[in-house]
């Protein structure tokens, strides 16, 4: 499993905006998201920062829909 940290400001910036559209998506605090993807789950260094140049691409709709199943499928709750 690759683990990367953010590399730039295109990156943290899409960071943010995952977590805070998951966070609306579902409607829990941002931070309750971040903990999940960092502290609960290696999902951002994991996922989001790795697929940033395939993810960023996408719909907004097919980003937050992504993070939830890949939070299903790794057992992860806010």
């Amino acid at each position: 499993m690759i683990d990367e940290t953010i590399k730039n400001s295109r990156e943290l910036e899409f960071a943010v905006f995952c977590i805070e559209n998951v966070a609306t998506k579902l409607g829990v605090d941002a931070e309750l998201v971040y903990r999940a993807f960092t502290e609960k789950s290696d999902i951002l260094g994991s996922y989001i920062v790795p697929e940033y140049e395939v993810l960023h691409t996408q719909s907004r709709e097919y980003i937050v829909n992504d993070l939830l199943d890949v939070m299903e499928e790794r057992g992860v709750r806010v």
